[in-house]
């Protein structure tokens, strides 16, 4: 294993996943008194799974026909637009 990559990817995802739209769910599930947490906790935890291995998926599928170089442009610009976007909503 890369642990390289590892950390970064993990790093990377962490960061990214405080405070948004999902961990807000989370909380939200979790606060109900009769719900239990365990129970919450595993259903996250496997939809951040399955949501990460379709990113996978699409990213192994993808860079069959794009090159990497490419990719990373598309996702830059994409995280540009993004940004742009909820800074005119905001």
């Amino acid at each position: 294993m890369d642990w390289k990559i590892f950390l970064t990817v993990l790093a990377s995802v962490f960061i990214a996943e405080l405070g948004d739209k999902t961990q807000l769910a989370t909380m939200l599930f979790a606060a109900d008194k009769e719900v239990s947490k365990w129970t919450v906790f595993f259903a996250a935890s496997a939809a951040l799974i399955l949501a990460s291995a379709m990113g996978v998926l699409a990213g192994s599928l993808l860079s069959s026909y794009i090159n990497e170089k490419v990719l990373h442009y598309i996702a830059g610009v994409g995280f540009i637009i993004i940004g742009a976007f909820t800074l005119y909503k905001a």
